[in-house]
């Protein structure tokens, strides 16, 4: 009798081991199910991200037009020529008005030349090649309406100038670039998709416009 109820009980312990690990056996798969259900979405989750981030992006690289561009393209030279007026002044001009006024525009366009540059790289587009406007620049009004760029006859009597001479033809030829510049700027914002650009023609024209009346009264001075 002893033998046979120790013989059940390992019979029992037996039975009761396989079926815990049957039991066992039932959760890793369900487990590994979950698992792999949970790594499925994981798997979903990142890929559909970038995709919406890239279209996203897409979206935003994709506001802006042919004026913008031409915008961009036609301003970075035409800053350049203005900063390159106002570095003469320093040594040459007489009046503290117009070095103040050469000062000014120096730090308002070195900043904007910049950015520009800036949008034209993240459009895919080319920058302008500094120096380009060294080289035929009187026939560079015809680019992209770029009024009021100077000749390279009239750089080089600017270059030669000093005096209250400098700050005559300084002024007189200043005024024809920021009207040009303030031409641009409205072709832009009536033309242009790129809110940040027209924000920019914007100021442009605001702020060049009031240095125009500043240069016309400097014009009016003994």
């Amino acid at each position: 009798m002893i033998r046979k109820r120790s013989l059940m009980r390992r019979t029992a312990v037996v039975a009761a081991a396989g079926a815990a690990a049957l039991v066992l056996a039932a959760c890793g798969g369900s487990g590994g199910d979950g698992s792999a259900g949970h790594g499925g979405h994981a798997a979903t989750a990142p890929s559909s991200a970038p995709s919406s981030a890239s279209a996203s992006a897409s979206a935003s690289q994709g506001q802006h037009n042919a004026a913008d561009v031409a915008f961009a393209k036609g301003m970075i030279p035409h800053h350049r020529q203005a900063v390159e007026m106002a570095d003469l002044a320093s040594g040459r001009a007489r009046s503290a008005e117009v070095k103040k006024l050469a000062a000014d525009i120096k730090k308002a366009q070195d900043p904007e030349i910049r950015t520009l540059s800036g949008w034209l790289t993240s459009w895919g587009e080319d920058v302008p090649a500094e120096g380009a406007m060294d080289h035929s620049t009187h026939d560079m009004s015809g680019m992209g309406g770029m009024g009021g760029m100077m000749t390279a006859e009239e750089m080089t009597g600017l270059e030669n100038a000093s005096g209250k001479a400098f700050d005559t033809a300084f002024t007189e030829l200043m005024i024809k670039h920021h009207e040009g510049a303030v031409e641009m700027a409205r072709t832009e914002q009536a033309d242009g998709a790129h809110g940040p650009a027209r924000k920019m023609a914007g100021e442009i024209i605001d702020s060049q416009s009031a240095e125009i009346e500043q240069m016309n009264a400097l014009l009016g001075k003994d």
